[in-house]
């Protein structure tokens, strides 16, 4: 099958590579009609993402049609299926509580060292993102095995094209989560850092928790232009100074929540940002966390701070002493996906929710690489890409 493969920094390639099989009984193979980029994907591809391996099949955002199961998966061939980023067994102690994202079976035992010192525990396994994940292959490619196939992929009905659902698998639920984990109440002021597709989701998932207002702060016009149109009061960070505007548009209190869907490779010309990209290049810091320090910064007193945003590392020069003094609460985490799908797919079926605006490009799996570097380069207009399998290379 072809699939896309990781080889080094900005370095990813269309190859083929040996096909699926089944492993183990809980298994299936999707052979996948929708796949795409995350912005997660580039922090591996841009190589401050510790555990990968050169051929390692990328991408945890896909979804496809069933083409075999093992003999203890509930799937059956034909299905149409949503595939979680996130990969648990459903039966440990954090699945029974619904925090599948901390499985404590997904990641093999011999892969689970690495991220137990770096993390304190081992992570959990997601699909396409390194060995310290497990080193599942993932999902930009014509076929993919899903471990634990009963637990979590959503079927989804026909009627539904991809475009609406595809987002099930990540992006849609990890805005939503990071919007719950902010605790918003009525008459809330949000503020959320970061208008990707994720932060583009909080926007809208905060609005629909009943947030009086959010305000969204990025520095590209085209998604600035985007979280107006879903409701949201707008900061360019280029133009503005971040903390002073929302100090101003809050009558001097500060923003009630505030989500960082940003991470661990932020922009910006304060001196400790910059200082962190030099630490990020030579490997001494993994994290540039200037978004969170400033989100922390900004929210009142008593305020809540929700991190969506990938971090990996280490980050010095943290204020501390202002999380401690403000009394400020903070939830972070990989996403619980399947906690959300059934709620979000009625939303979309209902039609609540439309993630089809957030599709700027529909590649063939065999332009991968130009979507790669167009998503990270031209974050303006490349807002989100989706990669088809089995469609040709447009001439």
């Amino acid at each position: 099958m072809r699939a896309l493969t990781w080889h080094g920094t900005k370095d990813v390639r269309v190859e083929t590579v040996d096909d699926p099989e089944i492993v183990n009984p809980r298994d299936a193979i999707i052979k996948v009609s929708s796949t795409a980029i995350c912005g997660s994907d580039l922090h591996l591809y841009d190589g401050v993402i510790p555990g990968m391996m050169a051929g390692d099949i990328l991408g945890h955002e896909f979804m496809g049609e069933v083409v075999e199961t093992g003999p203890a998966s509930t799937l059956q061939k034909g299905q149409r299926v949503v595939v979680p980023f996130t990969i648990s067994c459903g039966g440990c102690f954090h699945c029974r509580i619904e925090q599948y994202s901390a499985c404590e079976n997904s990641n093999p035992v011999e892969k689970q060292d690495a991220s137990a010192m770096l993390y304190g525990h081992p992570m959990a396994g997601l699909f396409g993102y390194s060995h310290m994940t497990g080193g599942y292959s993932g999902g930009q490619a014509e076929y993919v095995r899903v471990p634990f196939s009963d637990v979590g992929p959503i079927v989804v009905p026909d009627h539904l094209e991809d475009d609406k659902v595809l987002f099930l698998s990540d992006i849609l639920p990890t805005g939503w989560m990071a919007a719950e984990n902010a605790e918003i109440q009525p008459d809330d002021t949000v503020a959320v850092w970061g208008c990707g597709p994720v932060g583009l989701f909080a926007v809208r998932s905060a609005l629909a928790m009943g947030a009086a207002r959010v305000i969204a702060i990025d520095h590209y016009p085209h998604r600035l232009e985007l979280a107006h149109k879903l409701g949201a009061e707008t900061i360019n960070f280029r133009e503005t100074h971040v903390r002073e505007a929302l100090l101003e548009m809050t009558g001097g209190i500060g923003v009630d929540a505030a989500i960082d869907a940003v991470g661990m490779e932020a922009h910006g010309f304060a001196i400790d940002n910059m200082l962190d990209v030099v630490k990020q290049k030579v490997g001494i810091g993994a994290d540039r966390a200037s978004v969170f320090k400033q989100a922390l910064l900004a929210v009142r007193p008593g305020g809540r701070l929700s991190v969506p945003g990938v971090y990996g590392g280490m980050t010095d020069k943290f204020p501390l002493g202002a999380l401690m003094e403000k009394g400020i609460t903070v939830r972070a985490g990989q996403t619980h996906v399947q906690r959300y799908t059934d709620r979000l797919l009625a939303m979309i079926e209902e039609g609540v929710l439309d993630t089809t605006f957030l599709i700027s490009y529909r590649l063939p799996l065999e332009e991968a690489p130009r979507g790669y570097r167009c998503f990270r380069e031209e974050q303006n207009t490349w807002t989100k890409v989706v990669l088809k399998p089995g469609i040709e290379t447009q001439q």
